[in-house]
């Protein structure tokens, strides 16, 4: 199994339990020094879709799933890697049991662009159920779409 660091929408763990049926949610964490941003206006179906850039002072909180070898390669599929939509990286992941080497799906396109209303709705509600603090899930509210 390998560990995967879910943010935006794929912390929310009933999508997860569909996408990847036999990946169960180990924790939940911080990827320290990233910062959530939007890009790929043109790719996504209701404005940018989320991914994640390097910036010093920055977190994103994310949760932690085991997965599971075919669950892995669905996720792919669903990520558009095979399409080159996102790519995995390679990231720490810092839990309260310390740091944890973990992959996450980061977009291949330009940073830019506005999320719809209802997909920033989706990935604060997602945060928000994950146990991500309210200060968080807030400034998520808050962003512009």
């Amino acid at each position: 199994m390998s560990l995967y660091a879910a943010y935006a929408g794929n912390l929310d763990t009933r999508l997860m339990s569909r996408r990847a049926p036999h990946s169960p949610l180990r924790a939940t964490g911080w990827l320290n020094g990233w910062r959530l941003t939007f890009g790929g206006e043109q790719l996504g179906w209701e404005g940018a879709l989320a991914t994640i850039v390097e910036e010093p002072g920055c977190q994103v909180f994310v949760g932690l799933y085991d997965i599971a070898p075919p669950d892995e390669e669905a996720l792919d599929r669903w990520e558009g890697v095979g399409l080159g939509i996102y790519r995995r990286a390679r990231i720490r992941a810092h839990t309260l049991d310390g740091e944890e080497p973990a992959w996450v799906y980061v977009l291949n396109g330009y940073e830019g662009g506005l999320s719809s209303a209802r997909y920033l709705g989706e990935i604060a509600d997602a945060a928000e159920s994950a146990g991500a603090p309210h200060d968080y899930v807030m400034e998520l509210r808050k962003r512009p779409c």
